[in-house]
């Protein structure tokens, strides 16, 4: 179990963007209180935010995956004995942080036993997705890349962003506090029976912006505050389970709310 009321180191990985880091820098009142940002990696030859997260003093390190699998002989990067090596050579690099928390924040991979291994119960990943939301067999309703726009295809009238603990399942793993809801406009409805995708998939594509620039930092940062105070419990999470009960809801304006009060909130029993 981690130590309550101490700050959490914490190691970032991320592909083309890590959509939650400059506000866990520069805005996060937590940052120096809840966490503090030991380094970051890219599996890219760079990310968007590389040259400002440089500039407040965080190491960061190009892990490029694509010349890894090359290297290798492989053309694709679908082969996961090799992504395990891929993530031993990920753990060479995050070790000398000592972090106590890892932190997928704009990653676009999975990370394999090796990672999750070495930080059990410990792995983070921000998923624009209403991880609450649930099939009958367990698994969450709109997992992977394309979370937003699978969401619009359902007819869903709102979308929101999970935090989440990583387990072997791609999103599956425990919710920990999830976004306030993201409306989604009626103009949805015409576009999905609209002659040709690229309108659809150009509101798509915004909606996820939005929720992106809106709720990443904050919620990423509302998460690491709820482990470092100790109001969750990492370890207990992973025991309960991913559907035994609801994840935290941060509000639009910054407040938390605990699953019993979200249903005081809705006016539920």
């Amino acid at each position: 179990m981690l130590t309550p009321h101490r700050t959490l180191r914490v190691a970032v990985l991320c592909s083309h963007r890590a959509p939650g880091l400059l506000y866990l820098l520069n805005q996060s009142p937590d940052r120096g209180a809840s966490y503090e940002i030991v380094g970051c990696v890219t599996d890219q030859t760079t990310f968007a935010e590389e040259v400002r997260v440089e500039r407040r003093g965080v190491p960061t390190v190009q892990h490029p995956i694509g010349a890894f699998y090359r290297a290798r002989g492989a053309a694709r990067c679908g082969d996961m004995a090799l992504r395990a090596e891929y993530d031993a050579e990920t753990l060479k690099i995050v070790e000398p942080w000592f972090p106590d928390i890892l932190l997928l924040d704009g990653s676009m991979r999975l990370v394999t036993s090796r990672i999750l291994n070495r930080f059990r119960n410990r792995v983070l990943n921000l998923h624009f997705s209403d991880l609450t939301l649930r099939t009958p067999r367990g698994g969450p309703r709109h997992p992977g890349i394309h979370a937003v726009r699978d969401a619009l295809i359902a007819g869903a009238p709102e979308t929101r962003a999970t935090v989440h603990l990583v387990d072997e399942a791609p999103d599956a793993g425990p919710p920990i506090v999830r976004s306030w809801p993201f409306p989604v406009s009626p103009l949805v409805e015409d576009l999905r029976t609209h002659p040709g995708p690229e309108p659809f998939k150009a509101y798509a594509f915004a909606h996820e912006q939005w929720m992106m620039r809106t709720a990443a930092g904050p919620l990423v940062a509302a998460a690491l505050r709820l482990i470092a105070t100790g109001a969750i419990d990492l370890d207990a999470l992973a025991a309960a389970g991913p559907t035994a009960g609801c994840a935290w809801v941060l509000e639009r304006h910054g407040m938390l709310f605990a699953p019993e009060a979200e249903l005081v909130q809705a006016g539920r029993p």
